[in-house]
């Protein structure tokens, strides 16, 4: 086994340890277009960069992404920044559970390149980013106090960044560890309503939910939501109001699994005596995909859209909020394809949350136009109509709608801000040249 393998096959916790031997509090992995190779702040660590710069999975040139050991908890705070021709990068972060540093980087790749390729197709001019912190198993992340030191001390990570990275709220962060986030920095959004912010992006998510898997059902001509059978899978955040929602439709039956008994007997005490059934679940369970319905809503983690999976799917489509669902793009896309499942990409239908909270410098107005056109089918760039779009050239040129959705936001994600043009990058490029690991 080499060097780089030894590495990325450490846990967070023995990863953490290894750096802290090293005396390496913060790093970085910056893409050095000269040389067209990752460079990694400590030589000790370039193993991992020359890995992923060959890798072709989930290293999409991203421009840069940097991580911190928490002062207090032995945790890894990271913000990975994928693209910022559009704007700064701007995206959710996330707090979770990772058996090895190769996952958690992974998955901090993938959720930036989503963001990218996602507020492109909102035509939002933000770029693409993603903050991750990796839990550490030996404290209760359930603990008031312990969260509110975890993110206050992620909100003085996101300052020391100088705005390369914008943060939002994700799975596994609430509200509330925003206000501790907005305490030490003004690099954020989803901040309380009390201070000025656009609150929990929830409900507006699952509205987009919504619109997406009404437009597959049109596509295929299938009629409305009434009477349906929906499986979900992921009941917290965005699966709640997705339930309420799916309910005012008039569906047949919604199954829902999850892996947290709380969010299970929200449901139950809201929806009890509905047609809703719930099931706990362990964190690996994918007996959700084998459920007989219309509709697949995964609305928990990504990667889970994959090889082992599609081949259970009863559903005829795929459609929800989940980041990054295809564990493989190219392959999974295809073998959805060949199923004939109409698939939603997730970047196109989850967008809401963002576009809710991206710009709420510019202030709020009732019924606010830049928010609801996206829940129309007039605006050009709608979820509804992305969605068709997106469907209907899937059909025609025989390709995944995965392709077709990312092609088209690949482009529009190499359009310069208007005013600012690349200015993302070049604040990575000062914080290489402060050297921003050794402060």
């Amino acid at each position: 086994m080499n060097e780089k393998e030894n590495l990325l096959s450490l846990s967070i916790s023995d990863f953490i340890q290894r750096l802290i031997v090293e005396k390496i509090n913060k790093f970085y992995f910056v893409f050095d277009d000269k040389k067209k190779k990752l460079i990694a702040s400590h030589q000790s660590l370039q193993p991992i960069a020359d890995f992923f710069s060959k890798d072709k999975r989930d290293f999409i040139i991203h421009e840069g992404w940097f991580c911190k050991i928490s002062d207090q908890f032995n945790m890894l705070l990271g913000a990975f920044v994928h693209r910022t021709n559009r704007g700064q990068a701007a995206g959710g972060v996330r707090y979770w559970n990772y058996d090895t540093i190769e996952d958690y980087f992974r998955d901090g790749l993938r959720l930036a390149t989503g963001m990218t390729f996602k507020n492109a197709l909102a035509g939002l001019w933000w770029g693409g980013g993603k903050g991750v912190i990796a839990h550490n198993s030996q404290h209760d992340k359930s603990d008031p106090k312990i969260r509110e030191k975890i993110y206050s001390e992620y909100g003085a990570f996101m300052s020391s960044l100088n705005g390369c990275y914008v943060t939002a709220e994700d799975v596994g962060t609430s509200v509330e560890d925003m206000a501790n986030v907005f305490s030490n920095t003004r690099f954020t959004t989803c901040i309380p309503l009390e201070f000025g912010g656009s609150g929990n992006p929830s409900v507006p998510t699952a509205k987009g939910v919504i619109c997406g898997i009404e437009a597959a059902l049109d596509f295929l001509h299938m009629g409305t939501l009434e009477n349906k059978t929906i499986a979900i899978q992921g009941l917290g955040h965005v699966g709640k109001p997705l339930v309420e929602f799916l309910l005012e439709k008039r569906v047949k039956k919604i199954v829902g699994t999850d892996i947290n008994l709380t969010n299970i007997k929200n449901l139950e005490k809201n929806f009890g005596g509905k047609n809703l059934e719930c099931r706990l679940v362990d964190k690996n369970d994918i007996s959700i995909f084998s459920e007989e319905c219309d509709i697949f809503s995964p609305n928990a983690t990504g990667a889970i859209i994959n090889e082992e999976t599609i081949p259970l799917l009863k559903a005829k489509i795929v459609c929800g909020a989940a980041n990054n669902q295809l564990e493989d793009t190219p392959r999974d896309g295809k073998i959805l394809l060949e199923k004939e499942i109409a698939y939603v990409p997730d970047f196109l239908t989850n967008r809401m949350g963002i576009v809710t909270c991206a710009n709420e410098q510019y202030g709020y107005i009732n019924n606010d136009p830049l928010i609801e056109s996206h829940f129309s089918n007039e605006l050009e760039h709608s979820i509804y109509n992305r969605a068709m779009q997106v469907l209907n050239e899937s059909k025609n040129e025989n390709k995944p709608a995965s392709e077709i959705a990312l092609q088209l936001a690949n482009k529009l994600s190499k359009e310069n801000h208007p005013i600012f043009g690349h200015r993302g990058k070049e604040i990575i490029k000062s914080l290489v040249e402060n050297k921003w690991h050794l402060h």
